[in-house]
């Protein structure tokens, strides 16, 4: 497999050098697939669906042909994945992707081991540390340290924005000791990504130290996060006959989106046989890609503080991604678009858990809001002509290819939920009058000391952190 840049494309790597390089030093530009693989009918049309580890390694093998020997990625599967994901029905075209079952309960598990096993195998004959830099809005970060947390010959310094992430969630980045370690910075996530972001393209720094990246700008983050959405959309396939009756309906994929990595996750996926026939990017008050989708003008902003604190983001790295893998019009008929404030989140927790009996946490309860719209009526108006304001919550005025079917109720939503409400105790609490059930894994956190260490917004103190703490 050959891999280009999304800034130019003469640019060819292979998989080992996306991995250790994290983006294209020299351009500033995001790795990409020249070409994703259709996987085999014989392989996706199996029932009962092949099991998560099967469609893991099936899926990655061509990713890493002549690199990496079938033996070694099964036992990358093996160990990177004890865990699976969970399809949780919430009505008879609802279905709830549990993704938190990993060790720091949210969806970056699954591309957090799967990156550090695949980077410590690339990296084990070279003599010098990698220096994993990665900035966090809130679960990447603790994802990734507790996936790099001891791995040899691999070092990991983390990003986060001081106060704008919940206390639990900052425990978890803030705790680790030996070769990971957290920067909590004076300013916004955005300014953690420019940090690290520049850090990738100072060449005086590279000289000094090896640098990669463990944010989705990274391929081998993205590439298992694609697992998900075909095992998912295999599954539901599979039990559509018995929960609804439809016939050959819609798969439609409902993603809480910040930096957008997962909903490329979802593309690359799609593109390589899942059975989905679109996306809904739920986001919350940073709303940089609906607005990108309803007026055609991508314009990055200073991101906004939300209860959906992992999605805010107002410069999304993954847009190069999407730009480079699909035009605007052809985005938009492949997803719809919805977003939230801080209102309609609270009210969106309190009536799924209402209406479903589910507890679920805020940035999947976005995509539960714009499902329930979706099949209540709203792409039914949009097929009428009905266009929204896009300024305002809700769904975005484009109707994508998938309209029709959701319009005429033939469609099925598979909703993301990507981390453990009991991250967002405080919130959900506020929302339904109780607290949700903390996992043992996360209470034995909260007892840890903090050790992050306060940095202001500035380049050049980092810079100078990096060159005085790090090997």
């Amino acid at each position: 497999m050959t891999y280009t840049d999304t800034r130019d494309s003469s640019v060819a790597v292979d998989f080992r050098t996306a991995v250790l390089g994290g983006m294209n030093s020299e351009t500033g530009g995001l790795y990409i697939p020249t070409a994703l693989p259709k996987l085999e009918g014989r392989f996706t049309n199996r029932n009962p669906e092949p099991s998560f580890r099967d469609v893991a390694f099936t899926m990655a093998r061509p990713f890493v042909e002549g690199e990496i020997p079938d033996d070694d990625l099964m036992e990358i599967i093996q160990n990177a994945y004890p865990f699976t994901p969970k399809i949780v029905p919430v009505g008879s075209v609802s279905y709830v992707l549990e993704l938190f079952h990993g060790p720091t309960c949210a969806f970056k598990d699954f591309g957090a081991r799967f990156m550090a096993r695949v980077m410590s195998y690339f990296n084990k004959d070279e003599g010098r540390t990698l220096h994993i830099l990665v900035a966090t809005s809130g679960d990447t970060g603790s994802a990734v340290g507790s996936a790099f947390h001891g791995v040899p010959g691999l070092d990991v310094t983390i990003l986060y924005p001081q106060g704008k992430i919940s206390p639990l969630q900052e425990k978890q980045l803030s705790t680790f000791t030996g070769n990971v370690r957290a920067l909590k910075i004076r300013g916004t996530f955005d300014d953690c990504q420019k940090l690290v972001k520049t850090a990738f393209t100072d060449a005086d720094l590279r000289r000094r130290l090896r640098l990669s990246s463990a944010n989705s700008i990274n391929i081998s983050r993205l590439l298992p996060q694609s697992f998900y959405y075909m095992y998912s959309a295999l599954a539901v396939r599979n039990r559509i006959p018995l929960d609804s009756r439809l016939e050959d309906p819609a798969i439609v994929a409902v993603v809480p989106s910040g930096n957008f990595g997962n909903l490329t996750s979802g593309l690359m996926a799609m593109k390589m046989g899942a059975p989905i026939s679109g996306f809904v990017a739920a986001t919350n008050t940073n709303r940089t890609i609906p607005d990108w989708l309803a007026t055609g003008q991508y314009e990055a902003r200073p991101s906004v503080e939300t209860y959906a604190n992992a999605m805010d983001v107002g410069a999304p790295s993954n847009y190069e991604r999407i730009r480079a893998m699909y035009p605007l019009e052809e985005a938009r008929r492949l997803f719809a678009s919805y977003w939230l404030d801080n209102s309609g989140i609270s009210k969106a927790i309190h009536d799924c858990k209402e209406r479903t009996g589910y507890t679920i946490d805020p940035h999947g309860a976005i995509g539960w809001q714009a499902w329930e719209d979706i099949r209540s009526g709203a792409m039914a108006r949009l097929a009428d002509g009905e266009r929204n304001d896009f300024t305002k919550p809700g769904l975005t005025p484009n109707f994508p290819d998938w309209g029709k079917a959701a319009a005429e109720r033939n469609a099925v939503g598979i909703i993301l939920e990507t981390a453990h409400p009991a991250k967002f105790g405080r919130i959900v609490y506020d929302a339904i009058g109780q607290e949700p059930v903390l996992p043992e894994r996360l209470a034995e956190v909260m007892a840890l000391p903090d050790r992050a260490v306060p940095m202001e917004n500035d380049y050049a103190l980092f810079k100078e952190w990096l060159e005085e703490n790090l090997e």
